[in-house]
């Protein structure tokens, strides 16, 4: 199973920033997908290597526009199998509905929840 840390709360740069510092962390992971929700603020902290794939989505409430774009990013981001996989959202306020859809099929079985930093 994939390990799965949820970031949330706090504008762009902050998430982005606290993201930054818990891969720092964690350098010893071979591969690691983070799905960022929101528009850069222009300081990009994290930036893509070969083991870092950075994917950014489109702000937007994932679970109440029925999770269409989480859905398609999540499932192209898994089957590269990575080390450990980060969801950035921009706000903590439906983060049990998040959590809910990453429990259901198929992600019941291809991911563990293992953290969450609320900023």
């Amino acid at each position: 199973m994939i390990p799965a840390l949820l970031v949330s709360g706090g504008d762009y740069l902050a998430r982005e920033t606290a993201v930054a510092g818990r891969l720092a962390a964690t350098a010893t992971l071979s591969s690691v997908e983070v799905i960022l929700e929101g528009l850069p603020s222009g300081q990009a902290v994290l930036v893509p290597t070969p083991s870092l794939h950075i994917q950014r989505i489109a702000p937007g409430c994932m679970c109440c526009i029925g999770n269409l774009a989480m859905r398609v990013t999540l499932n192209r981001v898994l089957r590269r199998k990575p080390g450990l996989l980060v969801i950035s959202l921009a706000s903590s306020e439906h983060l049990d509905n998040i959590r809910r859809f990453l429990t259901q099929e198929p992600y019941d079985s291809l991911l563990q929840l293992a953290d969450e930093i609320r900023l």
